[in-house]
């Protein structure tokens, strides 16, 4: 299943989620993030391989991060169950090393914030190893 394809490790997390879809706005909320990526949940998930804009409000920022993003996978709405809540995988495609550098603070903080600095310490050097 999806959950193989991470390398990054997650952190459960509910940040609200802007974009657009034929004309059409959309407001959803993330369920994990990670420095590669986040998945939006959504009862109208966007095809794989579908690239897009969207704005990640994150509480400890000003103005809300507007990021471009990659749906890698999908949980439709008839395919959820108690484990796979109908959504996207979203893979974060970074515009410059700026950009990525600037994303992986805010999601390092995001993960002390919600997880705390020991648990966060050694999630990271798990995934050091």
């Amino acid at each position: 299943m999806h959950e193989d394809r991470r390398e990054d490790p997650r952190t459960p997390i509910e940040l609200k989620v802007e974009y657009k879809r034929l004309n059409s706005f959309f407001a959803d909320y993330t369920r994990n993030i990670s420095h590669g990526g986040t998945f939006i949940r959504t009862e109208k998930p966007l095809p794989i391989g579908t690239e897009f804009m969207f704005q990640l409000h994150v509480p400890m920022l000003d103005e809300p991060l507007s990021l471009r993003g990659k749906v890698q996978w999908i949980v439709k709405p008839e395919d959820a169950n108690e484990d796979a809540e109908p959504g996207m995988g979203i893979g974060f495609i970074y515009s410059s090393e700026a950009q990525r550098a600037r994303i992986k603070t805010a999601v390092e903080n995001l993960m002390i914030d919600s997880l705390g600095p020991v648990i966060h310490e050694k999630l990271i050097r798990k995934t050091a190893d």
